[in-house]
């Protein structure tokens, strides 16, 4: 069984800066497909960013290219989301998700099966 943790989010003011992590374990593949989510109240769930720990292909939604950064660890079971220039509108739950799809079905709009808790990021004006 595939298991999916977050940490790292919290309170910040307009213009900082969170740094998320995810710690996935329980699966042997060498690589997978991974990726961040977030949902803000009344609003569906949206993607933020993905990437395939094999390779150097990322994605990100419109909204926070730029200001976002997802990277893998060396040990490509942790993953994290640099979060700079942070805004109100960025407030949201935010889920990391990990899928053993191969790289050419990895992007936003895959079905990730495996999901964390959240953890909260809250950025005030």
């Amino acid at each position: 069984q595939v298991h999916v943790v977050e940490s790292g989010g919290g309170s910040v003011q307009a213009g900082g800066s969170l740094t998320l992590s995810c710690a996935a374990s329980g699966y042997s593949h060498h690589n997978y497909c991974m990726g961040w989510f977030r949902q803000a109240p009344g609003k569906e769930r949206e993607g933020v960013a993905a990437l395939y720990t094999g390779g150097d292909i990322t994605y990100y939604a419109d909204s926070v290219k730029g200001r976002f950064t997802i990277a893998r660890g060396n040990d490509k079971n942790t993953l994290y989301l640099q979060m700079n220039s942070l805004k109100p509108e960025d407030t949201a739950m935010y889920y990391c998700a990990a899928d053993l799809s191969s790289w050419e079905y990895c992007n936003l709009r895959l079905g990730f099966t495996y999901w964390g808790q959240g953890t909260q990021v809250t950025v005030s004006s």
